[in-house]
């Protein structure tokens, strides 16, 4: 008998409650647990029994014979957002922002943005989406919009991708309050103000977020699981994954995995490990954690990356920290795994405190970096490891 965890807190916010206790059994898509503040729903990706609850899992025994195809519909709302709302949809690409709270933005002089970005390398599961499914998409764009009260939908999509961006030219030309427009080739052009900054020639300042000028911006995928709510009644129990890296198959993109597959399922299904390998990131390979066979799958899950085996550095190494890469717990976990010492830490010059936290003042537009460096050196620093810079 198979046992998977459904983790409670796949959003930003607190973990949710449990609602359902051990030994009770539940069909696949039926609600079990909800927020305790700010927070999304969470429903059964598999039907099983409960194994347990506590403050930070939901273990499923999950039953032997499963059908993908069948959910528990979430109830019938009297708008769009309730319906959102009740699948417990949240920010597919990012944090897991509860997408109602979105949806509740009106912008009725702004845009709707469709963020296609598909901002860190290897990963491919949003360009296949869009490929795959672009009425899907239309849709989803009208829906948001209406939601939102934008009169205008813009999909942001990096113009490398040739003929996919031709079909959505075609595809937007009978519609006259939708466009398509072309991102440039860089990291990281699908943070959501480097987007508005592109798309709507405004630059925010740290802190500031996209309806404050006017934008609402969302994932793709997060746009195909509102279609999904709004259409089928289903409640966001699956998941688009890449997995990549030292696998036998290469940027494998996995449709509508259920939440909770632990990620070893995923590589064994690619033709499992390329020997030597190293560690198993789950995310991008900028911005993602370090994760184990048994890491469940969640609703912010982008990728399952198999890592080369961690060189084995011996110098005294310095971080230089930014926003948009790699924290300093994360890279200092690499250090330590590469046997290395962190004797120094900077924080990139155009990160700016608010509220506690450091944001970067330009995504994307990284400046000079030596009187930093020199700084590290000084401090003991032999080498420099850094989140991500383009300098």
């Amino acid at each position: 008998m198979t046992q998977i965890l459904i983790p409670l807190k796949q959003h930003v916010g607190a973990p949710c409650k449990g609602i359902v206790k051990a030994g009770e059994h539940v069909d696949r898509g039926q609600l079990i647990a909800v927020p305790n503040g700010l927070g999304a729903n969470i429903h059964a990706s598999f039907s099983g029994v409960i194994a347990d609850v506590d403050e930070n899992n939901i273990s499923l025994t999950i039953d032997d014979a499963q059908d993908f195809k069948k959910f528990v519909p979430i109830p019938e709302t009297e708008t769009n957002i309730k319906a959102v709302e009740e699948a417990g949809i949240v920010g597919a690409g990012g944090a897991g922002f509860p997408t109602f709270l979105k949806m509740a933005c009106e912008v009725p002089d702004g845009l709707f943005i469709a963020n296609a970005a598909e901002c860190e390398a290897l990963l491919a599961h949003n360009i296949k989406q869009v490929g795959e499914h672009i009425d899907q998409l239309i849709r989803g764009m009208h829906y948001c919009m209406e939601m939102t009260h934008a009169p205008k939908g813009v999909i942001a999509i990096k113009g490398k991708h040739r003929e996919l961006v031709m079909r959505l030219l075609k595809a937007v030309d009978a519609e006259p309050n939708l466009e398509v427009y072309q991102l440039p080739d860089m990291y990281p052009a699908g943070d959501e103000r480097v987007i508005v900054r592109e798309v709507m020639d405004i630059v925010l300042e740290p802190g500031q977020i996209p309806t404050e000028v006017g934008a609402v911006v969302d994932n793709v995928e997060t746009i195909k699981r509102i279609v999904e709510a709004i259409e089928d009644r289903k409640p966001f129990i699956d998941k688009d994954v890449t997995v990549s890296g030292r696998v036998k198959q290469k940027e494998t993109v996995f449709v509508d995995v259920p939440i909770g597959t632990p990620a070893k399922t995923l590589i064994d299904n690619v033709g499992g490990y390329v020997e030597p390998h190293g560690e198993i990131v789950i995310g991008g390979p900028m911005t993602g954690r370090h994760g184990e066979e048994t890491t469940p799958i969640t609703k912010v899950s982008g990728g399952v990356l198999v890592a080369m085996p961690f060189p084995q550095e011996h110098r005294k190494v310095g971080l230089l920290i930014c926003e948009c890469g790699g924290s300093a717990e994360r890279m200092t976990e690499i250090t330590n795994n590469m046997g290395a010492e962190v004797v120094a830490a900077e924080r990139c010059k155009r990160m700016v405190e608010v509220n506690g936290r450091y944001r970067c003042a330009l995504p994307g537009i990284c400046p000079g970096q030596a009187q930093t460096v020199l700084s590290l050196k000084k401090q003991g620093a032999e080498v420099v490891m850094t989140g991500s810079c383009s300098d």
